[in-house]
């Protein structure tokens, strides 16, 4: 928050102070946060390295087995998360909200490793987090690899290609006829992940002419073949999302109805 103030309110516009900030700061913004000194579709985007999106990943032996399992359980799977705004708990809600996917969400675990333990204990069922983690770190490489747990459904507009036969939130809006104001309400919370993981913006009102040569200069970064080459050998998947597109959705993500706005404030707060 006071890096994206400080780009937008400080910096001149002059294209030399780019930030890279949360991608999800715009929540702060549609919910009225006194924190935010900035309007997220002025910024000027550059880029992002990669597009994000969310997962969740199910225990292969618990009895739920399919997405229909969960839908008509009796007693509901039980989630993992450390609290309110973060992925294990928001992402289960979403779910809920728009395919009527319940879930029993158990908060208060100080952080991953203890969340790692309770999927081993059999204390919970699954856990929602982001599709880049999942496939960069451990232990979630080894459960994946050996069959240990399974990913249930996806949160991109388009599948990633790793879990190329999980289905989208998208796809199964559409399957069980999701009402619009409900599938906005995805868009608006999951937009954040068509921002990756580290967007880069600069202060808005910089000349065409160096919003473009920075746009350049992203683009031709991402496409060298030493840097792919440092990337592959770090573990970073690189997705690349131009400016052109990150400015797009940053006004898309922000213009939205009051039901929609107060919808987000009630996910935050619960």
């Amino acid at each position: 928050m006071i890096a994206a103030n400080h780009v937008y309110n400080i910096a001149k516009p002059d294209g030399l102070t780019l930030g890279s900030v949360s991608p999800a700061l715009y929540y702060a913004q549609l919910t009225g946060s006194s924190e935010v000194k900035f309007d997220w579709p002025k910024f000027t985007w550059i880029g992002s390295p990669e597009r994000n999106g969310s997962l969740l990943f199910m225990r292969s032996d618990a009895p739920y087995k399919t997405l229909e399992d969960i839908r008509n359980a009796k007693e509901p799977p039980r989630c993992s998360a450390t609290g309110v705004g973060t992925n294990g708990h928001d992402i289960p809600k979403l779910f809920e909200e728009t395919i009527g996917l319940r879930f029993q969400i158990i908060t208060g675990y100080p952080g991953g490793a203890e969340q790692d333990l309770a999927m081993e204990r059999g204390e919970v069922h699954c856990r929602a987090i982001t599709i880049a983690a999942f496939f960069a770190r451990e232990p979630f490489i080894t459960w994946y690899k050996k069959g240990i747990v399974r990913v249930m459904i996806q949160t991109p507009r388009q599948r990633n290609p790793k879990i190329a036969d999980v289905p989208t939130l998208y796809e199964l809006m559409e399957q069980y006829k999701t009402p619009e104001t409900k599938r906005r309400q995805a868009f608006v919370y999951l937009g954040a992940g068509g921002f990756g993981s580290w967007p880069i913006l600069a202060t808005p009102g910089i000349p065409a002419d160096r919003t473009t040569l920075l746009r350049d200069a992203f683009n031709n970064t991402i496409k060298d073949a030493d840097f792919l080459t440092e990337a592959k050998r770090s573990g970073w998947e690189i997705r690349p999302v131009p400016g052109e597109e990150l400015q797009t959705l940053a006004k898309e993500v922000v213009n939205q109805p009051p039901e929609v706005v107060d919808w987000l404030k009630k996910l935050l707060v619960k």
